[in-house]
């Protein structure tokens, strides 16, 4: 078997997007493997982070929020759901970290189910999915039903339908899983949810810039999902809020602010929620925050988000040939599935002893992501990863399990 980069690299539709990225030679990073923790910085986001301080902020002050700036989180929801979510205007809104959203949501979900007492997740969903759900549990006396699931694999179907009933308000999974990279079928499980009359409701951070998502035509409820992954926003990059069209207007999130209201600079007494998306809201936007996603959306628009998925299926099936053929001589075992119907944007290997080869990584330019206790993960981003770079890291990797 063959394991030369070259052919594919030179086949390769989106080579050329990977100069739109500040090149990692010129930090000393030889392969960067972990793009599905942060993305890389695209050049044209420093160009537009200057230009928004000197001419925006210096030049506009305070005028810029009504020039513009206050209509930054739907304008940007809206592109960002045309051209990755598979959502129609008027529903996305671009606001707050991950976590504020997820309580925002779910929090407004089982609000919305009176009279229904469980909510839906599984075990090994991200940390912050479960934590954010048992305070609500707590606070709102609610009863959490745990599917357990395999690490290796995901959520599945079968799953969900032995456990939701008449008592069920929420459904909580994410569409790609942390770990292992699992894919789970959004449509079968949104369906078997609404069949019990719950609502449901997905964590997009792992698939949002990498995997097709369709969410109207879905039928998903609700939606969350970062931006500082596929979607290049950089570190602490707002996070973004889907609420389905028709549960507009009857659903009500939690935290009410100001820029909620329905006329914000009017300072009056009580509240009243804007209408549509915009009543997802609460404190003032991150708008210094929101300026590299304008960068990221025009790229991604023009790369096309099915282009983006076919060239990621080739990257980590390329890694999972690497990882056969020279990683399980050194007893590194892969834990994501090989099947491309349910594989995400990553894979991770395993291996006891892994954390003590991060250091030696990192001293030879190359970045994969740690998960504990023994996984690493292989994310390479199809915008700005090569195969070339795929082989170089996986190759330092072997030569280190060598000694």
């Amino acid at each position: 078997m063959s394991l030369d980069p070259a052919p594919l690299d030179a086949a390769d539709p989106l080579a050329a997007f990977s100069e739109q990225f500040l090149a990692p030679d010129d930090f000393d990073v030889i392969s960067y493997l972990d793009g599905n923790s942060l993305g890389r910085p695209l050049k044209a986001t420093a160009a537009l982070l200057a230009s928004f301080v000197r001419d925006q902020w210096g030049g506009r002050l305070i005028r810029g929020w009504t020039d513009e700036w206050l209509e930054w989180p739907i304008t940007l929801g809206d592109r960002l759901g045309r051209v990755a979510l598979g959502a129609a205007a008027g529903q996305t809104v671009i606001a707050d970290s991950t976590t504020v959203l997820i309580y925002k949501l779910a929090r407004a979900a089982v609000d919305a189910r009176p009279g229904r007492n469980r909510v839906v997740l599984d075990t090994d969903n991200f940390p912050t999915d479960r934590y954010v759900l048992e305070g609500i549990a707590a606070e709102r006396g609610l009863e959490l039903v745990w599917i357990e699931t395999d690490p290796v694999t995901g959520i599945e179907p079968s799953q969900v339908a032995e456990v939701v009933d008449e008592r069920t308000a929420l459904v909580l999974f994410s569409h790609v899983a942390y770990r292992s990279g699992w894919l789970a079928a959004v449509p079968e499980i949104t369906r078997i949810a609404h069949d019990a009359g719950a609502l449901a409701m997905w964590d997009l951070c792992h698939s949002a810039g990498s995997v097709p998502i369709f969410l109207d035509k879905w039928g998903v409820d609700m939606a969350v999902g970062c931006t500082y992954k596929y979607l290049n926003g950089g570190p602490g990059a707002p996070a973004f809020a889907y609420l389905a069209s028709h549960l507009l207007g009857s659903v009500r999130q939690p935290i009410w602010g100001w820029m909620g209201h329905r006329a914000s600079f009017e300072m009056g007494p009580g509240y009243e929620p804007a209408a549509g998306s915009r009543a997802l809201l609460s404190g003032t936007p991150p708008i210094l925050a929101m300026v590299p996603l304008h960068a990221n959306l025009d790229m991604l628009e023009e790369a096309g988000i099915g282009a983006v998925r076919e060239k990621s299926l080739l990257l980590t099936g390329y890694a999972l040939e690497i990882a056969d053929e020279w990683l399980a001589p050194h007893g590194v075992e892969v834990v994501s599935p090989r099947d491309p119907a349910r594989r995400g944007g990553h894979i991770t290997l395993k291996r006891a002893g892994f954390d003590k080869l991060l250091d030696p990584l990192w001293e030879r330019g190359v970045i994969p992501d740690y998960r504990r206790p023994d996984g690493l993960r292989i994310g390479p981003a199809p915008l700005s990863t090569s195969f070339a770079e795929v082989h170089r890291g996986l190759s330092v990797l072997r030569s280190l399990l060598e000694k």
